[in-house]
């Protein structure tokens, strides 16, 4: 168990060791999630990225991006109508 002080401003300096297992440095943000009576602070994000992987769950299967070359060439597709819907038309 660790233990921090609070400042007259509120402010606590994170242990050492538990900014280690929360992967977090200068500069990262945390957040701090309810749950019942206790306070969570966890690395902001990690949990931000485990919301976006939540949210585009199955699609990689739905555009059939098997490999990171599929998510290459997707981007270049992408990429290129951009282009032609800016540019094509522009002689």
């Amino acid at each position: 168990m660790e233990v921090a002080k609070i400042t007259s401003r509120g402010q606590i300096t994170i242990p050492i060791d538990i900014r280690k297992r929360l992967g977090v440095k200068e500069g990262d943000k945390v957040i701090f999630i309810e749950d019942g009576n206790n306070i969570v602070v966890a690395n902001a994000a990690k949990i931000a990225f485990a919301n976006m992987r939540s949210a585009f769950a199955g699609e990689a299967e739905r555009l059939g991006l098997e490999d990171e070359q599929d998510v290459v060439n997707l981007v270049d597709e992408v990429r290129e109508e951009m282009w032609n819907e800016r540019y094509a038309n522009n002689d």
